[in-house]
């Protein structure tokens, strides 16, 4: 698998934002162990420092928990932590932007309940 990073995120952020979103989408469950950091390093050619810094960010907001000797693991109840958080940080950060990109084109609801539903339909 090829990946790409971004030049304009630390790439630990983004490796953790790909375990966020690999959470909310239920590829990874509560229990379920993620890849160790040796694994993931050599994957992606990351330096291990690296992917675990991006860990560490995981455990300390408790989504992931550090089991001695075995790896980490998927906390119960992170994908409803990481849905309230993330709910919140859209709503009070990218939906005020989009409400004004929206005012700004001058689109109707009209158009923007049919292009979702367009946008449905393809998903």
């Amino acid at each position: 698998m090829t990946v790409t990073w971004n030049d304009t995120t630390p790439i630990y952020l983004q490796l953790k934002e790909r375990v966020v979103a690999m959470i909310l989408d239920g590829v990874l469950k509560p229990g379920d162990a993620l890849p160790s950091v040796r694994q993931v390093a050599a994957d992606f050619q990351l330096n291990p420092i690296t992917v675990s810094r991006a860990y560490q960010e995981l455990v300390d907001e408790s989504l992931v928990e550090k089991r001695r000797g075995l790896g980490m693991y998927v906390n119960d109840g992170a994908r409803e932590k990481l849905l309230s958080s993330e709910r919140e940080r859209f709503l009070h950060e990218e939906w005020p932007m989009v409400v004004e990109r929206i005012r700004r084109l001058g689109l109707r609801m009209d158009e923007l309940v049919q292009a979702a539903e367009r946008a449905g339909e393809k998903a």
